[in-house]
């Protein structure tokens, strides 16, 4: 949930309206925070390679040793080191960095492997026959581009940039701070911050290279620290030209079991655009869509509270089977498909990756018992789960949440 602050806080930098229109003395020509919008949402995927340092002071109790490492569990707290790779196109690889050892995602096109030297476990994601030629037809006509009359009705990046900042004018303010050096690296620093008080973020900025309009740094400020970004994610090395192929392909370790997972391909039913004759008349957005059973959304903006009903944490940490094939069968995301990846993760003989983790301990260390039930609180989230199977989540103080139980 943590860094899913970070990547809302990414879009909404870029979905902000325009206040100040000076980049900073730094050299570069002055731009605005809709020219940088339009800049970044124009500008074509590039190759590049280097190593990003990610660093989280939320304010959580220290993890366990035992769940640390190059574990995804370590992105909670303290500094974790990742080298990325990327053609710009459709090959990539990502490597979280321990001490002594690592956790890897790597993609070419079609297909994506992860791999824990820790579990000695490599587990291979490929579509089915069915989607393997679905995909192939897919790539080609995207290659071709959009026929004249498509690319007629398609805005124009400026257009784009202008329509989402007049949006997001309802609940943010943004600004051009002065230009800095990323990994060496001219960048302009655009600053979005909620206009609300009741959030518990307090700025966001985002560092994007002058030349390649990449995003090379991202700062997540709370509220409750003006001295140091509570998130932080940011090359400390980077160069854009192709990486070798051989750091691209993916071979599995000699001694790593592999384990394959057959991943369906959404059909043109489920990508289907409803018809707009048939969509509600007071529906204005994505946030008028109907919400899957047992889930409500409370607020707007930085100050939006999600809360789940019918969840049995106790069952869950406990890996109960039932528990988590009832958690995988709940509508909570995407279309079937989507759910049948899901239930790759919660089998129903309750087995999964990772389930040498002992949550129960993780849960005790990161929770706080309150009146209305547990608290997780950190410096930009708040989790609340009540004895009555509710779970409530939110970049908002722990009493909003308590308040609303």
């Amino acid at each position: 949930m943590v860094p899913g602050v970070v990547a809302a806080a990414v879009a909404g930098a870029f979905l902000a309206p325009p206040l100040l229109a000076n980049a900073g003395a730094e050299g570069l020509p002055d731009l605005t925070p809709a020219e940088l919008a339009a800049n970044v949402a124009a500008a074509e995927s590039v190759p590049l390679s280097g190593t990003v340092v990610y660093t989280a002071r939320l304010g959580l109790p220290e993890i366990p040793t035992a769940l640390t490492g190059a574990n995804p569990i370590a992105l909670l707290g303290g500094s974790s080191t990742l080298r990325v790779w990327t053609d710009g196109e459709d090959r990539s690889r990502v490597a979280l960095l321990g001490d002594t050892s690592e956790y890897s995602v790597v993609r070419d096109g079609p297909e994506a492997w992860t791999y824990s030297s820790t579990d000695e476990e490599v587990v291979h994601y490929a579509l089915d026959a069915a989607g393997q030629a679905r995909y192939a037809e897919l790539e080609a006509e995207l290659r071709e581009g959009p026929s004249p009359d498509v690319a007629a009705d398609l805005p124009t990046p400026e257009e784009a940039a202008s329509a989402a900042l007049d949006h997001a004018d309802e609940s943010s303010t943004v600004s051009m701070d002065a230009s800095t050096t990323v990994a060496g690296r001219d960048a302009y620093q655009l600053v979005v911050s909620p206009k609300t008080q009741g959030s518990l973020v307090g700025r966001v900025v985002v560092a994007v290279d002058a030349e390649t309009w990449t995003p090379l740094r991202v700062q997540v400020w709370s509220t409750q620290d003006a001295e140091t970004p509570a998130l932080e994610l940011g090359f400390t090395d980077v160069t854009f030209a192709t990486p070798d192929d051989a750091v691209l392909a993916f071979a599995a370790p000699a001694d790593a079991a592999v384990r394959d997972v057959i991943i369906p391909l959404p059909d043109e039913t489920d990508l289907a655009v409803p018809d707009a004759a048939e969509a509600p008349t007071d529906a204005t957005g994505p946030e008028d869509a109907p919400l899957p059973e047992g889930v409500t959304v409370t607020g707007t903006g930085w100050e939006t509270v999600v809360e789940i009903s019918g969840i049995d944490v106790q069952a869950l940490l406990g890996s109960d089977p039932a528990a988590m094939a009832g958690l995988a069968s709940e509508r909570l995301i995407g279309s079937d498909e989507a759910q049948e990846l899901v239930g790759e993760f919660v089998p129903e003989d309750g087995e999964h990756p990772g389930s040498d983790l002992d949550l129960g301990a993780l849960y005790g260390t990161l929770t706080s018992e309150s009146p209305e039930g547990q608290v997780i609180s950190s410096a930009l989230l708040t989790v609340l789960l009540t004895p009555d199977g509710r779970v409530l989540v939110g970049a908002v103080p722990a009493e909003t949440l308590r308040g609303m139980a």
